[in-house]
């Protein structure tokens, strides 16, 4: 764990170095800011860190600008705001800009180090996804590369573990999608918000619901909106090839989302539209 950068960032001096010492003592490298400004500042000059573990109230710039700007700066970084001073409003903003989780003082070491240790996973589990992804983008470009083979036609299979829906495909059992043979790098809550539309495809699906299965707890319809929505957004933009106008992802205004089966019109005039965009680029 020595390899693992942690950001704390608190203006009260004895958390920021309570909490510094602590996880130094379970082994992490630990950076400390007393300020959203000090803060930023690391993260240009140091960065990037694996964590970031920021109070909300801060002086000048709080907690969530600085979550804006580390956003910008690093997507990998993964974030954890803790407050004295939350609302249900405020976590949720914090979730829909991105943090990964909210944490209430006082909040107990064993509380903290749960949370850290649940957030490294989940960037281990991104860092490996994404080494997966090369992979095979590595495997298709050498599978186009040799004659006789198309890689953009992966042949069917047969296996429960697979969805395939218009070109979509959903591995479960490698944690991998695919979009007409192209690997799509999604982050493990957009994975399996995904697989949640895309096993009852067509079927409208509440925000409650779409927590539920994605997520695994339960939350009132105000907080699901609003963080589904965030997700949503997420995956249309690395999934839908015109995410202001999806085609895959809609919806249901009041309801909720599905994942929409074009029908075999749709799909042939896609079809003669991509055949169109391969010609035209060919004679560029």
């Amino acid at each position: 764990m020595s390899n693992v950068n942690i950001l704390v960032v608190d203006d009260e001096a004895a958390e920021r170095v309570t909490l510094g010492e602590v996880l130094r003592l379970e082994g992490y490298h630990v950076t400390l800011a007393a300020s959203g400004e000090e803060a930023l500042t690391l993260v240009r000059q140091q960065g990037p860190f694996d964590l970031a573990i920021l109070d909300l109230r801060l002086p000048g710039i709080d907690g969530l600008q600085v979550l804006e700007g580390i956003s910008k700066t690093s997507e990998d970084t993964i974030v954890i705001l803790i407050t004295g001073y939350g609302t249900m409003e405020t976590a949720i903003q914090a979730l829909r800009q991105g943090a990964y989780d909210f944490l209430l003082k006082p909040c107990p070491v064993d509380e903290v180090l749960t949370a850290v240790q649940r957030a490294l996973s989940e960037l281990k589990a991104g860092r490996h996804r994404r080494e997966l992804v090369a992979q095979l983008q590595q495997t298709l470009q050498q599978l186009m590369a040799t004659d006789g083979i198309d890689a953009s036609m992966p042949e069917p299979v047969e296996d429960d573990s697979v969805l395939d829906i218009a070109g979509v495909m959903l591995d479960r059992a490698k944690h991998m999608v695919t979009f007409k043979g192209e690997p799509v790098d999604l982050t493990p809550t957009e994975f399996r918000l995904l697989e949640c539309l895309m096993e009852r495809a067509d079927e409208v699906r509440s925000p409650q619901e779409l927590v539920r299965c994605a997520q695994g707890y339960e939350t009132d319809p105000w907080g699901a909106r609003s963080i589904i929505r965030v997700h949503i957004r997420r995956l249309r933009r690395k999934l839908e090839p015109d995410p202001e106008n999806p085609k895959f992802i809609l919806n249901v205004r009041g309801v909720g989302y599905l994942f929409s089966i074009p029908d075999e019109e749709e799909l042939e005039l896609e079809d003669e539209k991509d055949e169109v965009d391969e010609g035209e680029e060919e004679e560029a």
